[in-house]
C-alpha cells in the first residue's frame, strides 16, 4: 500500500512538473513582453541585478562619460542626468503593474495545487491509521513533518517558478534599479496578505521579498558612495552639483512607490543617510572647485537643496532642514565679508586708530585735538571717496559677482542686496563715528544713503 502511494505521488509529480514549468515559462514570457518599454538588449543581459548594484561605485566615472546599454540600470545621484536610464514614471508604472497581475496569477494555481495535493494526497497523515478522523483534522493545523511534505512536492511540481521569479525581478532591475523600490513594495504586500505563511508559494516570495530588501540597501549604499566619488564639474562656474539636483528625482521616485506602503520605514532610515552625505559632499566639493569660491558652491547649493525639501517635505528630516538653512545663511554671509570687504578701507582704517586713542583713554569728544586724527585729516580721507568713485568701485565688484554665480539659483540679486545691506552698515557706523568724535565740525561723507541705494539700484539694472 504505502509503496503504491508514493509510486503514484512520484507519477503525478513527474507528469504535472512539465506541465506547469510550461505554463510558468510562458505566464513569465507574457509578463516580459507586456513590459514593452523596457530596452531587449537589456533584458536579455545574463547579469543580475545584485552584481549591477554592487559594481555602481565603481563604474561612475566610466558611466559619467557614456552610458552604454549594459549600464542601463544605473541611477545614481553623482551622475549627470544625461546618463540616466532612460524611462520614466509611466515605464516603471507599467512594471509595476505587469508586476503585480503576474503576482496575482500566481497565487489561485499554487494555492490550488496545494489545497489539492494536501487533500487527495492525504500528506501528513500515517497512511496505515488513515482512517483516524483525528489525524485528518491535524492536516490543518499544520506541522514541521506536513510543511516538509507538501513544500517537497511543490516545490517538484512548481520547480521553475523561484528561478523564472528571480530571473524576470533581476533583469528589470538591471535595467531600471529604481525597480527595486516597486518590486519590495509588491512583494511585501503579498507576503503579509498570503494566509498560509508555511506555503510554497508564501516561502518563495519570502525569500524573494528578502533578496529585494538587500537590493535595497546595496542600491542606497551605492547612492552614498556616488556622492562621495562625484568628481566637481570642469565648467568655469560651478553650479548646482548631480547629486544636489538628483535628489529630487529619486525623492519623487521613492515617494510615490513608498508612499502609502507598510515598508515606509525601509526608505526613511535611508533619507537621513543620504543627505548627511550630500551636505558633506557640497563642501567637498567645493574645496575641490578651481574656479568657484567656497563660499558660493555652499550658498548655491544649499539654498537649492533647502528649497527641495521644503517642497518634498520629508518626514523625519526637519532637523537637516534648518541646517541646511543655516549653512546657506552661513555661506552668503560669508561671501559678502570675503568679497565686499570694505570699500571705504581707508575711513575704516582712521576710525580703527580712533578707537585704539578712545582705548588709550583719549575722550571721543577731544578727538579731534589729535594730530593724526584731527578734523583736517578726516576731511582729506573723505575726500578720497566721491560718489562718482564709489558708484565706480561697486560697478566692479558687481561685474566680479555675476562672474562667480550661476544663472541656475538666480542669487545674484539675493547677494546684491546683501551687500548693499552690508554697505550701509558701514557708512551708519562712520557717520556714527563722526557724529561722536567731532560734534558740530559739520563733516559729512561726499554720498548719501539716498546715494548708494541709488547707486546699488542703477548697477543691478545696468547689467
Amino acid at each position: 500500500m504505502q509503496g503504491g502511494y508514493e509510486a503514484l505521488k512520484t507519477v503525478y509529480g513527474q507528469s504535472l512538473s512539465k506541465r506547469y514549468e510550461r505554463e510558468i515559462r510562458a505566464l513569465f514570457a507574457e509578463a516580459r513582453g507586456r513590459v514593452g518599454a523596457f530596452r531587449k538588449d537589456s533584458m536579455d543581459s545574463p547579469s543580475g541585478s545584485t552584481a549591477t548594484l554592487s559594481r555602481m561605485s565603481g563604474q561612475l566615472r566610466q558611466l559619467q562619460a557614456k552610458p552604454t546599454a549594459a549600464q542601463q540600470g544605473a541611477v545614481l545621484l553623482g551622475m549627470d542626468r544625461d546618463a540616466w536610464t532612460n524611462l520614466d514614471s509611466s515605464d516603471r508604472l507599467k512594471f509595476d503593474d505587469v508586476l503585480e497581475q503576474l503576482l496575482k496569477g500566481l497565487e489561485p494555481s499554487c494555492l490550488e495545487e496545494q489545497n489539492f495535493c494536501v487533500s487527495f494526497f492525504r500528506l501528513g497523515v500515517d497512511m496505515s491509521q488513515s482512517q483516524n478522523s483525528s489525524q485528518l483534522d491535524s492536516l490543518s493545523e499544520g506541522g514541521i513533518g506536513r510543511q516538509d511534505e507538501v513544500r517537497s512536492l511543490m516545490k517538484e511540481l512548481f520547480g521553475a517558478l523561484e528561478t523564472e521569479l528571480n530571473s524576470f525581478l533581476a533583469q528589470h532591475e538591471r535595467i531600471d534599479s529604481f525597480c527595486v523600490m516597486h518590486i519590495l513594495v509588491r512583494l511585501s504586500e503579498h507576503v503579509s496578505s498570503t494566509q498560509d505563511s508555511g506555503s510554497f508559494l508564501h516561502q518563495t516570495l519570502a525569500a524573494a521579498l528578502v533578496a529585494s530588501k538587500q537590493n535595497l540597501d546595496r542600491l542606497m549604499r551605492a547612492q552614498i558612495d556616488s556622492v562621495h566619488a562625484c568628481p566637481p564639474p570642469k565648467r568655469s562656474k560651478c553650479g548646482v552639483l548631480p547629486f544636489v539636483s538628483n535628489f529630487q528625482e529619486l525623492a519623487a521616485i521613492a515617494e510615490s512607490v513608498f508612499r502609502e506602503s507598510s515598508r515606509r520605514a525601509d526608505l526613511d532610515r535611508w533619507y537621513g543617510r543620504l543627505i548627511r552625505a550630500v551636505i558633506d559632499q557640497v563642501s567637498v566639493t567645493g574645496q575641490q572647485h578651481q574656479k568657484t569660491p567656497l563660499e558660493v558652491v555652499q550658498m548655491e547649493n544649499f539654498h537649492h537643496l533647502h528649497a527641495l525639501l521644503m517642497r518634498l517635505k520629508l518626514a523625519g528630516l526637519e532637523s537637516e532642514k534648518r541646517e541646511v538653512k543655516q549653512k546657506y545663511n552661513e555661506a552668503l554671509k560669508a561671501y559678502v565679508t570675503r568679497y565686499f570687504g570694505q570699500p571705504l578701507i581707508k575711513l575704516n582704517q582712521f576710525f580703527g586708530g580712533v578707537q585704539s586713542k578712545v582705548a588709550q583713554g583719549v575722550r571721543e569728544a577731544e578727538m579731534g585735538y589729535q594730530h593724526a586724527f584731527s578734523k583736517q585729516e578726516l576731511r582729506k580721507v573723505i575726500k578720497e571717496y566721491p560718489g562718482k568713485e564709489v558708484k565706480k568701485g561697486l560697478d566692479t565688484l558687481y561685474k566680479k559677482v555675476e562672474k562667480h554665480l550661476c544663472e541656475e539659483e538666480n542669487l545674484l540679486q539675493v547677494v546684491w542686496r546683501a551687500m548693499q545691506e552690508e554697505f550701509i552698515m558701514q557708512y551708519k557706523s562712520i557717520e556714527e563715528m563722526i557724529q561722536r568724535c567731532y560734534p558740530g565740525a559739520m563733516i559729512t561723507l561726499e554720498f548719501t544713503i539716498d546715494d548708494l541705494l541709488r547707486f546699488f539700484s542703477e548697477i543691478a539694472r545696468s547689467h
